[in-house]
């Protein structure tokens, strides 16, 4: 079959593993700082309470502007991702699939 031959064609093709080495590793990577900002700020509301609650203005506290970088941080942690995937990943995926014929 026509299919099985292009799959199999693309799987061994040098250009593709770089691609998925890439995408993996920056997944990886992105996924680990997602998950240490997430479990670092729970551990921080399990831990710390009195720290979070420390106000440093009025009847805001600490944990406010915490919970503004975390969430400020996964945008950018997105961000990171969807630049690269603009930038890098697409064109590589465009390049294969015109060597390849896809």
């Amino acid at each position: 079959m026509q299919t099985d031959v292009n799959v199999a064609k693309m799987l061994e093709d040098p250009e593709f593993k770089a691609l998925t080495s890439q995408k993996n590793r920056i997944s990886l990577i992105l996924t680990v700082c997602e998950m240490v900002l997430f479990f670092g700020f729970i551990a921080l509301i399990a831990f710390q309470k009195p720290f979070l609650g420390t106000k440093i203005s009025g009847a805001v506290t600490i944990g406010i502007p915490i919970a503004v970088g975390a969430i400020v941080f996964s945008w950018v942690l997105t961000g990171i991702y969807v630049f690269w995937a603009n930038t890098k990943y697409d064109s590589m995926v465009r390049r294969i699939r015109e060597r390849l014929g896809g």
